[in-house]
């Protein structure tokens, strides 16, 4: 099949329906599939590339309902485009059909140009997103190369965001800035691109001047990430992970209530994983060397108290799920 070309899967245990609605968009130049019931649908759309789906309601065993939410509430899926067709006219179904998380509806008999122009218009928007995405797992793939050439920080990033997540559950943030918290943290030092390869992989301490360049970092970061639309709710995070409570951090000197909370949070994580992991001039410590250094430093004003003893809680639980996550209980 060319995936150059977009393709439509049409879905209607009517098989008049569907010889109907294909000879109304075939002179558009897409791919055109067919499924006679919601679970042969659900089955090519798991295992074959489709752009939109024209999706009949009333179907046996699965209908259309049912099959739109399974498409929507998987992750590989939940982006195609599905519009809803149906000779049911009341408000009441086509709220049903909202809720299932169709982008259309459509009421038999349709027009045959306004399905047409439904279906250019969402596709327009997923080609949109799709570009989004992929523009995300670049910079998602910047910050990990980042790291990857250096043994000392293999894999930071994903440890420190997997304990970000694992503190903000513990806390009762909701998931939605929990997936925040997840991705800001993997995207917390992509600032250090713009910085000296030999000031980040030096084998010793930094000179004041080093150190100067090297707290640059969250403001490069930033920069990186000012002008993108899903990097938006992650900046405070990227900007703020090394202001301290007692308002001697950078960049901006931010006191206790002053500091988002996400920042927060992946500060105390980040600072775990630093004092836990084996760096040129240093071994690692265990969880209770760090957590006698953390502790002490966050009655100093370094890091907020709670949050530390939340990481505590966690890293002596041990979960499972913990463990299996990659992250290393010392």
């Amino acid at each position: 099949m060319d995936r150059e070309t977009e393709t439509i899967l049409i879905v209607d245990d009517n098989p008049q329906n569907i010889v109907i609605l294909e000879m109304h968009i075939s002179n558009l130049g897409y791919n055109v599939v067919k499924a006679q019931s919601g679970k042969k649908a659900l089955n090519y759309i798991y295992s074959e590339p489709i752009d939109l789906v024209l999706l009949d309601v009333m179907m046996p065993e699965l209908d259309g309902y049912e099959v739109c939410k399974r498409i929507k509430n998987k992750d590989e899926t939940r982006f195609i485009p599905v519009i809803m067709v149906s000779a049911l006219k009341d408000v009441e179904d086509r709220i049903k059909g909202i809720e299932a998380g169709a982008d259309d509806f459509l009421s038999k008999p349709y027009n045959k140009i306004e399905l047409q122009t439904r279906i250019k218009s969402l596709l327009k928007v997923k080609r949109l997103n799709e570009e989004l995405e992929q523009t995300r797992n670049v910079i998602y793939s910047l910050a990990t190369a980042l790291e990857a050439n250096d043994p000392y920080t293999h894999g930071h990033s994903n440890r420190v965001s997997n304990l970000s997540v694992e503190i903000a559950k513990l806390i009762g943030l909701s998931k939605k800035e929990q997936k925040t918290i997840k991705e800001a943290s993997i995207l917390h030092d992509i600032g250090k691109i713009g910085i000296n390869v030999s000031i980040i992989h030096k084998p010793g301490p930094l000179t004041q001047e080093e150190y100067s360049v090297i707290k640059e970092h969250p403001v490069i970061g930033e920069k990186i990430c000012s002008h993108l639309k899903f990097a938006q709710p992650m900046i405070p995070v990227i900007r703020h992970h090394h202001e301290r409570i007692d308002g001697k951090g950078y960049p901006d000197g931010l006191k206790g209530e002053e500091i988002p909370l996400h920042a927060k949070i992946v500060a105390v994580a980040d600072a775990y994983d630093a004092f836990t992991s084996k760096r040129p001039y240093r071994k690692e410590l265990s969880s209770e060397e760090t957590f006698s250094i953390i502790r002490e430093e966050a009655i100093k004003g370094r890091w907020d108290r709670d949050i530390v003893e939340s990481l505590y809680s966690i890293v002596t639980k041990g979960f499972g799920e913990f463990e299996s996550a990659g992250i290393t209980i010392k």
